[in-house]
């Protein structure tokens, strides 16, 4: 009996293997096609909530394609990593709470940044030599931008290695290098990002309040759209200065125009941040 039960179960699995169609594999590209749909917030209304479980489904999508891509195709395997860069950072910054979780996925974004600024021959050949040189003539602003915000992040976490190991010379010259490659890059990304790493830092590392407002200044000039620029202009610079009433200004202006449906989907994810981020400072502020 209980061999025929064998032999049954035998014939019936090997039934299924023969008649059930193996599934068609799934292109790269079509991984890539569907993850950039889930990753864009351009199209169509934005759920702040809502938008957190594409961006997942969007970093499995990437992380499944990658290894598939042909080596030759460089652009694609440079948007797909800096995508990915970009994707852990954004994921970190609005979505994850815990300071674990939130360090691991700064450190897969500053993984994958790396990976594409290594894509370049120049880079790898000035890296050779010193790795501070070959971030100062990386090619690809989302590359070397985003390695800089991923790792100054990760940094946090480890002020030993940003002080003694220097890894906290390497941010600001990749803010500097993604300026000098495009500073309009996501709303002035570069030079928001280095006026709030100069407004931040102490002066033997480059801190510098003067150069940090005049970096905003110039972001929102670019951007004025962009509410990150306003708002870290305000607690970063207008709050620690005493400059209360221009600050309070400055937020309650991002506040207004968060009711603009237009202003907000300019930069549907940073905006909806930016606007938390306006209310938590102002409520820190006595504003006249």
């Amino acid at each position: 009996m209980k061999r025929s039960a064998l032999v049954v179960a035998a014939i019936v699995a090997g039934f299924t293997a023969v008649s059930v169609p193996a599934a068609e594999p799934v292109s790269p590209a079509s991984l890539v096609e569907q993850a950039d749909t889930l990753f864009d917030r351009s199209t169509g209304a934005f759920d702040f909530d809502a938008y957190e479980a594409n961006l997942r489904e969007a970093i499995h999508l990437y992380e499944e394609a990658l290894p598939l891509l042909d080596a030759g195709d460089r652009p694609l395997q440079a948007h797909v990593l800096n995508t990915l860069a970009q994707a852990y950072f954004e994921l970190a910054t609005a979505y994850v709470a815990a300071d674990v979780d939130k360090e691991a996925a700064f450190v897969a974004g500053k993984d994958h940044a790396l990976a594409s600024l290594r894509l370049d021959p120049a880079f790898r050949a000035a890296e050779a030599t010193s790795f501070r040189d070959a971030l100062g003539v990386a090619g690809d602003v989302a590359a070397v931008f985003w390695y800089g915000n991923n790792f100054g992040s990760y940094l946090n976490y480890h002020q030993l290695e940003a002080i003694f190991g220097g890894g906290a010379r390497d941010v600001p010259v990749c803010y500097e290098r993604a300026a000098a490659l495009d500073e309009t890059y996501l709303g002035g990304a570069p030079l928001r990002s280095l006026a709030c790493y100069v407004a931040r830092v102490p002066a033997f590392l480059g801190g510098d309040m003067v150069r940090a407002r005049e970096l905003f200044h110039r972001a929102i000039a670019i951007a004025p759209d962009f509410f990150e620029n306003q708002v870290n202009l305000a607690e970063l610079v207008l709050k620690p200065t005493g400059e209360t009433a221009e600050a309070c200004a400055l937020l309650r202006d991002v506040i207004a125009r968060s009711t603009d449906p237009t202003a907000m989907a300019l930069w549907p994810l940073y905006n909806e941040l930016s606007v938390r981020q306006a209310q938590k400072v102002l409520a820190t502020l006595t504003c006249p």
